[in-house]
């Protein structure tokens, strides 16, 4: 039998939990292939999602680390770009079935492997996500919602209660919900995520517990924090209020309400379609909303919902939209009588039919967490676990078990009678303040729990133990205890599964809090899916409101050090907190107290004073006098001004949380400190804006011939003639120099948070945390160790970059590199654009884009749409203020990175203490195999090219250009230059950036020579940079960009950027070029944090560590 096959179906434990990777190193490429093949038959034929997912990932797993790494499978090959569209449209199955039909017509390649393993691995998530939707819509309770088509059949009314004004009062009712967050004790290794529940449910177990926060130092007052409100209007809208967002809108239509992506109020518009108020039925219905509204209320009649969040700043890791949508959820249910009870507490049927409908929510609204997360709507401490599927489950003979846990509260015996108050007097809560993506995370935990890795199997297993222990520890009252397996649950399997889950961070302040806290320091807790954001530390109780203070000073210290390196997005808080006992809990508002929170009026306010008052209802304007008497009585008026002063003249800028002209003067000081020049910058806004340049004209003509590269065109590295001795020699000779291009924050490592990349701390190696600057100084010390030579490494730097490299050098005595470093300090800084709609467009609608998940990609959409509208609002190819004075402007290409070190010194500077110097190797910061190769160095002197690039074999994940044929002249092309969207996959190889450049005929090209570089004529070196730069095509990019605002919320904005790219040097026909091919783990590049896992595991980690000598 089939060994994959057997795996999967057997019922015995030692071989159904068999590692993938053990079963599969024994294959030989052609006997794996085979067995894979007869795998995807299986995948297809099998009724259990179980057998089906983790077919789908060993087929994944073959194609990715076994048979696209095998020296057996040829390196060059082609993806066919009618599989690549299906891919991107989702089209999963039909993408393999192309892919499989061009093996067996062409023959494996790696290249053609690289495409399998990603088609089947986006293929196991659809699967997956498809049975969470169809597990939620057959959940009872939800079924109706599906299946209700028009509004006659709606069984909605609004509660009677809700509709009665006591006498003499103009006010309705409002009941309001509070709800508390949930903070895990344990998740046992992620076993809240939905598929590891539904097939593991004996080993899906979380305790949490329910807690309501304040802000140490800032609040007075412990409360729940999440609030939401509901009454009806006499309007026939449905008005919504986010008071954390400061926003407010009035849906008139069922249209705005479905769409996610239009305004900052999808999660509350997910509440109110889940809770059945409007149910999903109904999206594309074209009704009319005011008539719904007047069945389930009354003629002329509306609901209002207003949600408050008490500023717990974004990415706590206590699940607060989860938590806000299970509380907008039990509202709505309870105002349309959906609910035993109008008022109080929720019974256990209810609680259940709530968190089915919050997994509902976040489905509906593009989101996503785990089963655990609505655990606010419960009190107390919960012990949560998987539970296997019964007849009359939806689940049952698809999955073992079911989507949704068991909550079992713990009571009596199973606690502690003193336990709950020693949690809440010994665990410090606290945000670290990073605010990191949780998801490529969760994704990880899926496949590692199938793929069934021999360390990560025993990790899982122990955190049953741990899991065990926990319970324990809260029956016998030991908080000691407590603290400790919290701690083991961390450093052990937490970090054995996913080490990513750890930050640079979160080691140094354990390491601080060790340090100072001693004996006090019980242990830490990571909430969540990974550590930066919330965390907790369990702390001696005895010195309980002490190490509060330390713990915040602790982590606002850390952060200062580390603000440049990691993606921070609040300033760090330590929580007060108590254990909720009640669960979530609804009152009702009657006469004078139904009024809402005092900063709902401050934002209508703002709104109204703009509007005719005759079109003002008067209950409304009424209901604002009544306000401001209560005001008045409370001390309330000048907190109330104040927000609408600034919501009315928008005086605050509050991505900085200061004042906007602090920002503009920090602005001008960058302009001129980096030779702004302004008239080049409007001459491109001209060009820019009268579509000369662009998006779609960045590419060569239409007419322009594209093809791949013949054998002759290139040299394999492992290939090269016996050129190793002039390459040693020349690296013994000091005549070598390396240089790391630096200049700028990785938009795509950080998702436009601008930290500076080469300075995140991103792996752990030798047991520390190590940056990309930290690795390459590595590995230029280990070849200088060999050959006992002095390699003098150059890293480029820009007005973003060049002051924090620096000090990081300096203050690690340059990471224990004892040869010449040398710091070359960016010219060239561009303002970055407002970018044309056009632009945006061709970007979004003519360029090749994956399509998302059926629900997120409709929140992109009409994302997409308001990020047009924000353009055209703020004036297409106008400057980029609106963020901080660093995020407006960007380096103007990598191609000027070269160029600043002839305007700069830094060369002069080199030649002049190095004359020897004659060579040097230029690579961008993420490539991080690239190192001084002397058989490398000996071919490029041996050959007598000005430049000899280093290229890789494609692979189905390399975008952005490469190796071309270009009207027959062999260059590098750049993807934003390519004249159709399918030339790139008919490339073999792909751009790695790594460089070896003759000095001396490099400054020949720009008409210079040695003693021209130490004579230091400002005005020549520009003019002779000048000379070279009109030849180099100047492309528009779109980047994106973070903007911050509030407690931690982000906006991520298009920005367009102008660049010159340095691979264009290799279209120059008087500059001789050539080119290696070299292997991948030399020249592949690290963009996006989600590769690192594979980059473990294919061995590519090893081989990095394998280069350099760590301090």
């Amino acid at each position: 039998m089939n060994i994959f096959i057997e795996t999967i179906v057997s019922t015995d434990p030692a071989k159904r939990d068999r590692s993938f990777y053990d079963i599969s190193k024994p294959l030989a490429a052609k006997e794996l292939l085979a067995n894979l093949r007869e795998l995807d038959e299986f995948r297809k034929t099998t009724p259990s999602l179980y057998d089906k997912v983790r077919a789908i990932l060993f087929l994944y797993a073959g194609f990715r680390f076994f048979l696209q790494e095998s020296k057996d499978v040829p390196a060059v090959g082609r993806i066919s770009y009618a599989g690549f569209e299906d891919l991107l449209a989702r089209r999963f199955e039909h993408a393999i079935s192309t892919f499989l039909h061009e093996l067996d017509v062409k023959g494996p390649s790696a290249t053609l492997f690289s495409a399998l393993a990603d088609s089947y691995h986006h293929l196991s998530f659809q699967i997956l996500a498809d049975q969470v939707r169809k597990s939620v819509r057959s959940s009872k309770g939800n079924q109706w919602m599906f299946r209700v088509g028009h509004q006659a059949e709606h069984p909605i009314r609004i509660h009677p209660r809700l509709l009665e004004r006591p006498d003499g009062s103009l006010f309705y009712p409002i009941l309001h919900e509070q709800t508390s967050v949930r903070m895990d004790l344990t998740h046992s290794g992620w076993s809240d995520i939905f598929f590891l529940g539904m097939d593991y449910p004996e080993g899906a177990r979380v305790i949490n517990l329910s807690i309501d926060l304040g802000v140490f130092g800032r609040d007075k007052d412990i409360r729940p924090p999440l609030n939401a409100y509901v009454r009806v209007i006499p309007e026939p809208v449905l008005r919504v209020t986010s008071i954390d967002l400061n926003t407010s809108k009035d849906i008139t239509d069922l249209a705005d309400l479905f769409n996610f992506g239009n305004d900052y109020l999808s999660l509350v518009k997910a509440g109110i379609i889940a809770s059945g108020l409007i149910p999903p039925s109904f999206e594309g219905t074209n009704q009319s909303l005011p008539e719904i509204l007047a069945r389930m209320v009354a003629p002329g009649m509306g609901i209002e919902l207003v949600t408050k969040v008490n500023d717990i700043p974004k990415g706590s890791r206590f699940a607060v939209s989860t938590n806000l949508l299970g509380s907008i959820i039990s509202l709505l249910m309870r105002a349309s009588g959906q609910t035993k009870n109008l008022e109080g507490g929720l019974d256990e049927p209810e609680r259940r039919l709530v968190a089915s409908r919050a997994i509902l929510g976040e489905w509906i609204g593009g989101s996503g967490g785990g089963w655990q997360d609505s655990g606010g709507v419960w009190p107390g401490i919960k012990a949560i676990q998987g539970t296997f599927a019964q007849p009359g489950d939806p689940e049952f003979d698809i999955s073992r078990g079911t989507l949704l846990p068991r909550h079992r509260v713990l009571q009596g015996e199973e606690v502690h009678p003193e336990m709950e108050e020693r949690i809440m007097n010994s665990l410090v809560l606290m945000h670290g303040g990073m605010a990191s993506n949780v998801g490529p995370i969760l994704e990880m935990v899926t496949e590692k729990y199938l793929l069934r890795g021999s360390r990560e199997t025993l990790a899982r297993q122990q955190t049953n133990e741990i899991f065990d222990n926990i319970l324990g520890s809260i029956r016998e009252g030991d908080i000691q205890k407590l603290g400790a397996n919290t701690a083991r649950n961390f450093e052990g399997p937490i970090k054995t599964i996913i080490p990513w889950a750890s930050t640079f961070f979160t080691e140094e302040l354990i390491r601080r809090a060790k340090q100072r806290f001693g004996d006090d320091y019980y242990g830490f807790l990571m909430l969540g899916g990974m550590s930066g954001g919330g965390m907790g530390m369990f702390v001696n109780p005895a010195h309980y409101e002490d190490y509060k203070v330390r713990v915040l000073e602790l982590l606002r210290e850390t952060k200062k050090e580390l603000s440049d390196s990691l993606p921070f997005a609040v300033e760090p808080v330590v929580y007060n907190w108590n254990i909720n006992p009640k669960g979530t809990w609804s009152t009702l508002r009657t006469s004078t107290d139904a009024l809402m929170p005092e900063q709902y009026y401050a934002i209508h306010v703002s709104d109204l004073v703009k509007k005719d008052p005759a079109t003002i209802s008067y209950v409304r304007r009424a209901e604002i006098d009544f306000f401001t008497t209560h005001c008045e009585q409370n001390n309330l008026a000048y907190p109330l001004l104040r927000t609408i002063v600034s919501n009315l003249f928008k005086v605050s800028d509050p991505s900085t949380q200061g004042n906007r002209g602090a920002e503009n003067e920090k602005a001008d000081r960058i302009k001129k400190e980096n030779g702004f020049d302004y008239v080049q910058h409007e001459d491109l806004r001209e060009e820019l804006q009268k579509g000369r340049i662009g998006l779609s004209r960045n590419r060569l003509s239409a007419e322009t011939t594209i093809e791949d590269v013949k054998p002759g065109d290139v040299v394999q590295f492992d290939e090269l003639p016996d050129v190793t001795p002039r390459g040693e020699h020349a690296i013994r000779t000091g005549k070598v120099a390396v240089m790391s291009l630096a200049a700028g924050v990785g938009s795509r490592w950080t998702k436009g948070a601008g930290v500076i990349k080469a300075l995140n701390p991103f792996v752990e190696i030798d047991g520390r945390h190590r940056s990309f600057l930290e690795i390459h100084l590595a590995k230029t010390r280990k070849v200088a160790e060999r050959y006992n030579a002095v390699i003098p490494h150059i890293v480029a730097t820009s007005y973003l970059t060049h002051e924090p490299i620096r000090n990081k050098l300096a203050s690690n005595q340059n990471y224990g590199y004892t040869g010449p470093v040398l710091l070359s300090e960016g010219r060239s800084i561009g303002q970055r654009y407002v970018p044309m709609e056009r632009d945006l467009r061709f970007l979004w609608e003519e360029m090749p884009q994956e399509t998302l998940d059926e629900n997120k990609q409709k929140v992109r959409e009409a994302g997409r749409q308001s990020m047009i509208a924000w353009a055209k609002g703020k004036g297409e190819g106008s400057d980029y203020v609106d963020n901080i004075a660093a995020q407006r402007f960007s380096p103007l290409g990598h191609w000027y990175e070269v160029s600043n070190l002839l305007r700069n010194g830094t060369l002069a500077r080199l030649l002049r203490e190095q004359p020897q110097v004659e060579t040097i190797m230029l690579h961008n910061i993420d490539t991080l195999g690239a190192d001084v190769h002397a058989a490398a160095l000996g071919y490029h002197l041996a050959s007598g090219n000005v430049l000899t690039f280093e290229v890789i074999a494609r692979r189905i994940e390399d975008r952005g250009g490469g190796l071309a044929r270009v009207n027959d002249r062999v260059r590098l092309l750049e993807g934003l230059a390519q004249p159709r969207e399918d030339d790139e996959l008919a490339l073999s190889y792909y751009n790695s950036m790594t460089t070896w450049i003759q000095i001396d005929p490099l400054l020949a090209l720009f008409g210079l020579t040695r003693e021209d570089l130490q004579t230091g004529d400002d005005a020549r070196l520009a003019k002779a940079v000048r000379s070279v730069a009109h030849r180099i095509p100047t492309y528009v990019t779109i980047k994106d960009v973070k903007y911050r605002w509030g407690h931690g919320q982000e906006d991520i904005y298009p920005v367009a950027q102008i660049e010159k790219l340095w691979s264009d040097m290799s279209a120059l026909p008087d500059v001789k070029c050539g080119y290696i091919v070299v292997p991948r783990q030399r020249g592949q590049q690290m963009k996006d944090p989600a590769q690192l896992d594979s980059w473990v595991t294919d061995g590519s980690k090893d081989h990095i560590v394998s280069l350099g000598v760590f301090s």
